[in-house]
């Protein structure tokens, strides 16, 4: 499919042709939701903590006699079952992080774009000139770009100071560089404008990443070194 190439104006200066299969072959609903449950889990701080009966403070008396008084028995008022006294099932800090193995995380980065390029919801632009911090600059650029209302993700080539000030100021725009990018950061947002750049070194990397060591033999010892290696083991069970 052909993307179209806008400049810095929003204007149209020509196309770039890319083929969503070549960044993944197939797009795994189930590694994405995993990811980003994951992303979404390594966010929570787990700094959460409720008081039980032993932590809250009161008197451990017994409220009244156990008997005769013809209420339900009662012991302290920092019984769970009390208004004031304690969580029965009290919440304490804990680490909600996990992770997946990185070439699954590495995976679903590549399906999130290939998606977002299958849906047409990436604009690419031919460079991001930013001489100095000037927000106008993007808000232009978006609104010529129809983005002006909705979350987008800016991503260059690489870390541009200029560009990342000029952008922190739009409500729903966050800038990124293309070897920052995961799953979660491109699904996040509504829209993708990357440079030309960025897309190419994002398919240099999908490229070397399908280059799998499958061809390549596995390495086989001499027959002397085998016979060798069976000798010394053989001679370590009988000794």
């Amino acid at each position: 499919m052909n993307l179209a190439v806008y400049d810095i104006a929003g204007k149209q200066v020509g196309s770039y042709e890319i083929d969503p299969a070549e960044l993944a072959p197939k797009v795994s609903k189930q590694l994405l939701h995993d990811a980003i449950v994951m992303y979404q889990a390594n966010q929570r701080q787990g700094t959460q903590k409720t008081k039980t009966r032993g932590e809250v403070a009161g008197s451990t008396k017994k409220l009244y006699r156990q008997k005769g008084t013809g209420n339900a028995r009662a012991g302290a008022r920092r019984s769970g079952t009390r208004r004031g006294g304690g969580h029965i099932f009290a919440k304490r800090p804990r680490d909600f992080g996990w992770r997946m193995p990185r070439k699954a995380l590495q995976a679903a980065t590549r399906m999130a774009l290939a998606a977002k390029i299958a849906d047409d919801e990436v604009k690419l632009v031919q460079a991001l000139p930013v001489a100095a911090p000037k927000t106008a600059v993007v808000a232009k650029l978006l609104k010529t770009l129809g983005l002006g209302e909705k979350t987008v993700l800016v991503a260059p080539e690489g870390h541009d100071a200029n560009l990342w000030k000029s952008a922190r100021n739009i409500a729903g725009v966050s800038v990124s560089p293309v070897a920052e990018l995961n799953a979660w950061s491109i699904l996040r947002p509504r829209s993708i404008v990357m440079t030309t750049a960025a897309i190419d070194a994002f398919r240099a990397t999908a490229k070397a990443a399908a280059v799998t060591p499958a061809g390549a033999k596995k390495s086989v010892k001499p027959a002397a070194a085998r016979k060798s290696t069976k000798k010394a083991v053989k001679a370590g069970k009988e000794a």
